[in-house]
């Protein structure tokens, strides 16, 4: 049995999990994700294992924002494979992303298996917590989401690295919900404990150049706390 699995590959693709779906399930394959969405890559690469597939065709699509390299679908695939017990499949991937799920078809053309030879998931380079400043916290819940989170976290990272700062200066991270909804959408700042509301794109960068870059918080978004 031959399986086909189209693989979201970063968050924006998870918000259009209903339109990659029914590409999958045009191709009559099946969806998963590589982060932040059910089921996970490993998970149905298992499934379908179980199930008696014998060859399995990862096809990674990026129809948003801030994907990982086409080296991390490889990767995980890989680590998922060697870590495999008993029969494995033949895991086969496609060797490179579509940004398009009009290019589906296309980028199928030309597939590589999976050796078992690919890097590991650990690296020295990742062995310590970074030295950042402040860990900033943009809230991809439905409602966030719905009132464009996404493009929020689009400006914000153009706006970090404008004003140069990196990883160990800021650290940016997607969550769920951070509850007060109706300020969508939100995004906090720690450790300073800054909350603010209504973020788009203009106050992102904002956000970065008056708080982040500048030392003082942006007044005119900010949410108050109880306590």
């Amino acid at each position: 049995m031959r399986a086909l699995v189209l693989v979201g590959m970063s968050v924006s693709d998870v918000d259009r999990r209903d339109l990659l779906a029914a590409a999958a399930q045009e191709r009559g394959g099946t969806l998963a994700f590589l982060q932040l969405g059910d089921p996970s890559l490993s998970a149905e690469l298992t499934r379908l294992a179980d199930a008696g597939a014998t060859a399995i065709t990862l096809v990674g699509v990026h129809t948003g924002i801030l994907a990982p390299a086409h080296s991390w679908l490889r990767r995980i695939a890989a680590y998922w494979w060697r870590e495999r017990a008993g029969v494995r499949p033949t895991v086969l991937v496609a060797t490179r992303l579509t940004t398009t799920l009009g290019g589906i078809d296309e980028v199928l053309t030309a597939t590589k298996p999976i050796s078992g030879d690919e890097p590991g998931l650990t690296s020295s380079a990742w062995e310590d917590v970074t030295g950042h400043r402040h860990q900033v916290m943009v809230c991809r819940g439905p409602r966030c989401t719905a009132k464009g989170s996404d493009e929020t976290v689009r400006a914000m990272v153009l706006a970090l690295m404008e004003h140069n700062l990196g990883d160990d200066d800021v650290l940016l991270v997607h969550t769920g919900c951070q509850f007060p909804c109706n300020q969508a959408p939100v995004v906090s700042v720690q450790p300073d404990d800054v909350w603010y509301g209504s973020v788009d794109p203009a106050t992102a960068t904002a956000i970065v150049a008056e708080h982040l870059a500048g030392g003082h918080v942006l007044e005119s978004n900010r949410l108050t706390r109880e306590t």
